[in-house]
């Protein structure tokens, strides 16, 4: 009788001839789960200074790091738009800071073609900051005082938990690049 076979870990792995990628899923999913992480503000955490992190703000960044040509330049104004009928800011922030961001990644990406992850977390850091900051002060002016230092505390924790939305999103791109589709 001859010994059972050891399963390897190519036989967990679907057939890959033949099979390609759902063209809608490869497009949509990026744009889906920035959508889905804006409407995190309805999420039941109750705090009395702001401590939550831009999610989808950081997913769409990542995005936007992980995958430059996946996002068109002008992905920022209708991802914006979304975020701020959701997020509580003025409306208009959204559209100006994340497209703003677009450009500056864009123009990053044209200098620096080669970037490790420690230097994506700083422009990341960088992008964050300012757009917290620029936030506060958009929401500040709408609301007639501005407090420029409650961000702190959002701040640390959206720089700390850029490495796991990173390994989120690397997870939703090869979710998004199964072969499912037969061809």
């Amino acid at each position: 009788m001859p010994l059972p076979r050891i399963p390897l870990p190519e036989d967990f792995v679907p057939q890959r001839i033949n099979r390609a990628p759902s063209p809608l899923l490869a497009a949509g999913l990026p744009w889906v789960s920035v959508m889905l992480a804006s409407l995190a503000a309805f999420s039941p955490v109750v705090a009395s200074a702001p401590v939550f992190p831009p999610l989808a703000f950081m997913i769409f960044l990542v995005w936007r790091m992980l995958r430059p040509s996946l996002l068109p330049i002008w992905a920022g104004l209708p991802l914006g738009a979304f975020d701020d009928l959701y997020s509580g800011q003025p409306f208009g922030a959204g559209i100006v800071l994340w497209s703003a961001a677009m450009l500056a990644m864009d123009a990053i990406d044209n200098r620096v073609l080669w970037r490790s992850f420690l230097q994506d977390w700083a422009v990341a850091g960088l992008l964050l900051a300012a757009y917290l900051a620029l936030g506060a002060g958009i929401a500040g002016l709408a609301a007639g005082y501005p407090l420029p230092l409650v961000i702190c505390p959002q701040l640390l924790v959206t720089l700390a938990l850029y490495p796991i939305v990173t390994r989120l999103v690397a997870l939703l791109d090869r979710i998004r690049l199964l072969p499912l589709r037969a061809v």
